[in-house]
């Protein structure tokens, strides 16, 4: 299944990159560094010319309410400070493989109804199979 999603979002990047503004945020960063030393320079030499997002305090306070509301789960802050991230930014998408935390049907009616209610747009929650690829 990882090297499906690998695979599928490969394709993605490839192909459709240039029909967005893409941006990461200093989690991703972070996450792109992790595992194997020869994969993660490869994936950040993907990332090396992408702008990134800061992390705001409205991005924090976001975080913290997804969290507080039950959004996100409790013990998942990286997963709410993505979606608060993005949020506060005005990222139209959030494109995830977090199944789990995220982008389920539960949690995106979850996540979306804390953003809004601070005034954001939510950003669309969705994988990159679901952005058509």
């Amino acid at each position: 299944m990882t090297a499906a999603r690998q695979a599928i979002t490969v394709k993605l990047w490839e192909e459709r990159r240039h029909q967005y503004e893409v941006y990461i945020s200093a989690l991703v960063e972070e996450e792109t560094s992790k595992g194997d030393l020869s994969a993660a320079e490869k994936r950040l030499a993907y990332v090396a010319e992408i702008p990134a997002l800061d992390v705001t305090d409205q991005a924090n306070a976001l975080a913290k309410d997804l969290l507080r509301q039950g959004a996100v789960p409790k013990n998942s802050e990286e997963d709410a400070l993505h979606s608060g991230i993005s949020a506060a930014a005005g990222i139209e998408y959030l494109l995830t493989w977090n199944f789990k935390h995220i982008n389920n049907a539960a949690t995106k009616a979850a996540i979306s109804g804390v953003i809004e209610a601070h005034g954001f747009a939510s950003p669309v929650l969705c994988s990159p199979e679901e952005l058509g690829v």
